[in-house]
């Protein structure tokens, strides 16, 4: 099972602790509702963990984030709703729902200049890929 990570506002602590323990003993992770710099995203990249988009991907003041998105591998990216909160455009502000991650996987599509089918079905191997057992 990948460990699920969770970091804000700590990207030098959270680089240095991942290296730390990745030299001790590799696993698999997740950058869940990914929103942090470059720097910590070329680490979890270096590592071969995933980064998963929320809903902040779409906010319109979201540009460095949707750039940082476009340099990471397609085949390590995940979405996300991050329920209840961080509705994507146009629900800002509102409950976030499940069906809303359409919204999200749309921005996601656009940054890898991709269909929105195309990005989802690659999404979703990656998921499987690292959930093993979920997509048994």
């Amino acid at each position: 099972m990948p460990l699920i990570i969770h970091s804000r506002d700590a990207d030098k602590d959270m680089e240095q602790i991942l290296k730390t323990e990745y030299l001790k003993q590799p696993f698999s992770a997740v950058m869940h509702c990914f929103s942090s710099g470059q720097s910590l995203a070329n680490t979890a990249i270096e590592l071969g963990f995933y980064l998963s988009m929320s809903g902040i991907i779409t906010f319109p003041k979201s540009h460095n984030l949707r750039n940082i998105f476009s340099k990471v591998p397609i085949d390590k990216i995940l979405v996300e709703t991050d329920s209840p909160y961080l509705s994507p455009v146009p629900f800002r502000g509102k409950r976030n729902e499940p069906s809303f991650i359409l919204n999200t996987a749309k921005v996601g599509a656009s940054i890898f200049s991709m269909s929105i089918n195309r990005f989802s079905e690659i999404t979703s191997k990656n998921f499987d890929r690292l959930f093993k057992k979920a997509s048994n």
